[in-house]
């Protein structure tokens, strides 16, 4: 993977982890692309072919809301990108001597296939916005068949402090339900070890981590193995289905990319500072238990040289 600096730096403060921090969202950025288009449309397609079932849901009467998606994204890729993206038939591809190699049944996953973005439909019933559709090739740490047919309650249920019942599961319930126009976007943020993309975690496998601890840095050298894994997030309310498409776009930067960074020292003290704060439950849930300490003294040293 070709070290750049990071697109996003949501650890500078800007976006707490466990908080919901909507922000309104200009259409014109919707959709992220860089230089790791091709590779990740590449890592999506043997993913597709490898384990279809593990990265692609649908229930039966969603393909007219997926090609709501697919037609949306194809006008918006082509007013926005038109040096990436070339008509072709009916539809669009990524321009170049590969193109995009689409044609796949679901229109979710013809979508999914022209960009780096993962692909979440959500759907309003009586037990409030479940997921009715998704292409998840990059999760972080969950599992899409998990999830596929829940409520956002149940959803969100392992999340700390936001399980069913909680104020801030109703507040996002009433946040999906309110949502018209004005499409909005998040972030969070992570740290794995290695720079895979698909990285799943079941719910099982998150209880045996949080019980046992393990560090993810065996051999304790962070600055070889940490990454910093970003999910830029947004939500658009669909105009026909009225459906919301939920896309979540990974970015995935090695730790040690911030030395090089301008911001470094204001960069790495934030870092540092928050995974400091996180009390147990929050350690458990993202798996941090047995390395924060480790992480905070790498991210301090790094923030006391100027």
């Amino acid at each position: 993977m070709s070290v750049r600096q990071p697109t996003h730096t949501p650890y500078d403060g800007s976006s707490r982890l466990f908080t919901i921090g909507l922000k309104p969202l200009d259409l014109d950025r919707w959709i992220e692309l860089d230089e790791f288009l091709l590779p990740h449309l590449a890592e999506k397609r043997r993913l597709y072919a490898e384990i279809p079932s593990r990265v692609f849901v649908e229930e039966e009467g969603t393909r007219e809301a997926q090609q709501e998606v697919l037609d949306l994204l194809g006008a918006h890729l082509l007013a926005k990108h038109p040096e990436t993206y070339r008509r072709k038939g009916a539809g669009i591809e990524v321009a170049g001597p590969e193109g995009s190699n689409v044609g796949p049944d679901a229109p979710l996953v013809a979508a999914s296939l022209l960009i780096q973005e993962d692909l979440i439909l959500m759907r309003r019933g009586d037990d409030g916005w479940r997921l009715a559709a998704g292409s998840l090739c990059f999760p972080s740490s969950w599992s899409l068949q998990e999830k596929f047919g829940k409520p956002l309650q149940q959803i969100h249920a392992p999340v700390p402090g936001f399980g069913p019942g909680t104020r801030p599961a109703d507040l996002i319930n009433r946040m999906f339900d309110g949502l018209q126009g004005q499409a909005v976007e998040r972030f969070n943020w992570s740290i794995q070890a290695g720079d895979a993309l698909y990285h799943p975690l079941s719910n099982g496998e998150r209880i045996d981590r949080a019980a046992n601890r393990p560090t993810r840095f065996a051999d304790g050298d962070i600055n070889a193995h940490a990454f910093i894994r970003v999910e830029r997030q947004t939500l658009r309310k669909l105009p026909v289905s009225r459906d919301i498409l939920f896309t979540i776009r990974i970015h995935l930067d090695p730790l040690a990319v911030l030395a090089r960074h301008p911001d470094k020292v204001a960069l790495a003290a934030s870092f540092a500072d928050q995974l400091n704060a996180l009390d147990q439950a929050p350690l458990d849930y993202k798996g941090l238990s047995a390395d924060r300490d480790r992480l905070v003294s790498y991210l301090a040293g790094m923030a006391m040289v100027a």
